[in-house]
């Protein structure tokens, strides 16, 4: 190492209380078509109320209030020219009226890029993450390598950016931009709940010859349903390790209508199983300390629209 690099190695980590950002990412909510609340929003509040005092603690619920904005599709900007994909994503902006996008009217670029660690709790809907939470990884995909430049490109000129991209100059623009940080993910499922007989096939299909239970996706390792988000998080900087990243089973067996968040409460094992994922995500980011960065990072996740 030069001199410098082992001065700057040397230098004291920024002293201020640990951030997180917890994320409810069920679509369910009492204000919205069901009328009842997501899990996810309950375990949100448990966890809240496990954290130490001393840190600051964000939250969001991303389900589907109704009059609220939802989270805006991607737009696949990164399939044209990689420089065409602006970090944060420049396809929308906060409190348009034509195209709202919860994204920017809840900041969560800013929020995520403040925080040292996020908590991403959600369930599993047919082998995957909810809808919310698939929208707003997908439109994540800038935090890895985007764009931090859109004036090089007026905002969103896809020759410009293509002619970006090929030159010496996108080497040095390119970037994880929230590299460092932690996530774990917590989920949880029913799998079938009462809709599925003793031998693990669909009670109302006409032909179980069709399929084998047996093949179901992930060899009964359900936490493998949000296996696409925890890679992402990986090859964007993000650490989530096998530690952080957990699954319960809840509800199984009883009809829908019987398993709602008070029911979920009331199971020991799943309840056991997401406080030790709580507390195992308390120790390591503790442990990890402060990410170098953030308060930059928040300052540079703002609007361009």
């Amino acid at each position: 190492m030069s001199e410098l690099e082992t001065a700057v190695a040397a230098l004291p980590l920024e002293e201020r209380p640990l951030r997180v950002l917890i994320v409810a990412g069920s679509a369910r909510r009492v204000d919205g078509c069901p009328g009842l609340d997501g899990k996810a929003r309950a375990l949100m509040h448990r966890m809240l109320g496990r954290l130490p005092a001393a840190w600051q603690a964000d939250h969001v619920d991303i389900g589907n209030e109704h009059g609220k904005p939802k989270i805006q599709g991607c737009n696949g900007c990164v399939g044209t020219s990689m420089a065409l994909c602006v970090w944060p994503c420049n396809c929308y902006g906060p409190g348009s009226d034509h195209q709202p996008d919860l994204m920017w009217n809840e900041k969560l670029y800013p929020r995520l890029a403040r925080a040292d660690a996020w908590a991403i709790i959600g369930p599993v809907w047919w082998y995957g993450p909810t809808t919310n939470l698939k929208a707003m990884f997908d439109r994540l995909v800038c935090m890895s390598g985007g764009n931090p430049r859109p004036d090089l490109i007026d905002k969103k000129s896809t020759l410009k950016a293509q002619a970006l991209e090929r030159s010496p100059l996108w080497r040095d623009l390119t970037r994880n931009h929230l590299e460092g940080r932690t996530a774990g993910f917590f989920c949880y499922g029913n799998e079938g709940g009462n809709e599925v007989d003793e031998a693990g096939l669909p009670r109302i299909l006409s032909h179980p010859a069709w399929f084998d239970p047996d093949d179901e996706p992930y060899g009964g390792e359900e936490r493998k349903a949000y296996q696409g988000l925890v890679w992402q998080c990986r090859y964007s900087g993000i650490e989530v390790p096998d530690l952080l990243w957990r699954h319960a089973r809840t509800g199984i067996g009883r009809p829908y209508a019987d398993d709602q968040a008070d029911d979920m409460m009331r199971e020991a094992d799943a309840m056991a199983r997401f406080d030790a994922w709580v507390d195992a995500f308390v120790s390591h980011v503790a442990a990890k300390g402060p990410v170098p960065g953030t308060t930059e990072a928040e300052q540079g996740a703002q609007s361009t629209t």
